[in-house]
């Protein structure tokens, strides 16, 4: 039973297995085409998990590697009613990219994702959260390129991302552009993860229920929530010669997620990112005091 009444932000990372960036050395980018895409069956079951539960409507963070290759699915996205917003075009990390190769990865994805789909695209989350404090420069590439917000920052400690000093919660980055983290709990004089991913997987469902309830209960805000497709998806290939970090990071606990996103789905009240921080001023900027952070 869903007793709490704030509506928080659902999104998924539109990715398959293959292109996390944790398994990059393993994959080179150019055999992608050659590796089974499973991202399409599984993008389907979640939008039916999703009508199943309440009709929940989600933001869709999507490649426009995937656009291209499967533009039926991305209609079919937006047609359930959902939001569809950027990752970027073909999952390469911010802080690797210059600023010209960025604009043009931003603007590529963004071209190819609202012609597929016949939508204003929005929102742009960079891969593995890879906007930090050595490439704000990118903030003014999105502005430029049309984007009214970002999910690209993590406030955490993090060996391959984080940014645990920036704002916690949504603030405005540029005139035209806010900045949305992902959800994390302060304990501890510290942030603590609980916005999904790996952490999700790992933690026992309670904990992720009791971080999210205390981000909405005692800081008063939407939560900002994250899986990938690939994580319903206990079945897909393992990749050979993984080290061991990775192989327990990419796949502890596969065959538990969906139980968990459907517990989450029935806890909680969820919503697009745009509906949430766009169409309601008290969510866009959550303190005066965050607006000139990050320039």
């Amino acid at each position: 039973m869903r007793h709490d009444s704030m509506r928080n932000a659902l999104t998924i990372d539109v990715e398959d297995y293959f292109q996390v960036s944790a398994l990059a050395p393993y994959i080179p980018r150019e055999h992608w085409d050659s590796h089974d895409c499973r991202v399409e069956r599984n993008v389907d079951r979640i939008l039916l998990i999703l009508d199943d539960h309440y009709s929940t409507k989600a933001t869709f963070f999507t490649l426009g590697w995937i656009a291209e290759r499967y533009p039926h699915l991305v209609r079919r996205i937006v047609d359930c009613g959902h939001e569809l917003a950027s990752h970027g075009y073909g999952h390469q990390r911010a802080s690797e990219l210059s600023e010209p190769a960025f604009r043009d990865d931003i603007e590529t994805a963004k071209k190819i994702l609202e012609d597929v789909s016949g939508r204003q695209i929005k929102g742009y989350r960079a891969p593995s959260f890879s906007i930090g404090k050595g490439n704000l420069w990118a903030f003014d590439c999105l502005e430029g390129a049309g984007y009214r917000y970002s999910s690209s920052i993590y406030p955490i400690h993090h060996d391959h991302y984080g940014m645990p000093d920036a704002p916690r919660f949504a603030h405005r980055v540029r005139d035209g552009l806010l900045e949305l983290p992902v959800t994390t709990a302060r304990l501890f004089a510290r942030n603590w993860p609980a916005s999904g991913g790996g952490y999700f997987r790992l933690m026992p469902y309670p904990m992720s229920r009791w971080l999210l309830r205390r981000v909405n209960r005692v800081d008063g805000q939407p939560a900002i929530f994250y899986f990938h497709p690939w994580e319903i998806d206990d079945g897909q290939p393992r990749i050979p010669g993984i080290n061991a970090k990775t192989r327990f990071r990419h796949y502890l606990n596969l065959h538990r997620t969906e139980g968990r996103i459907r517990c989450l789905l029935d806890d909680f009240v969820w919503g697009r990112m745009d509906e949430i921080f766009l169409a309601n001023p008290e969510h866009a900027v959550a303190s005066d005091s965050l607006t000139t952070k990050g320039r």
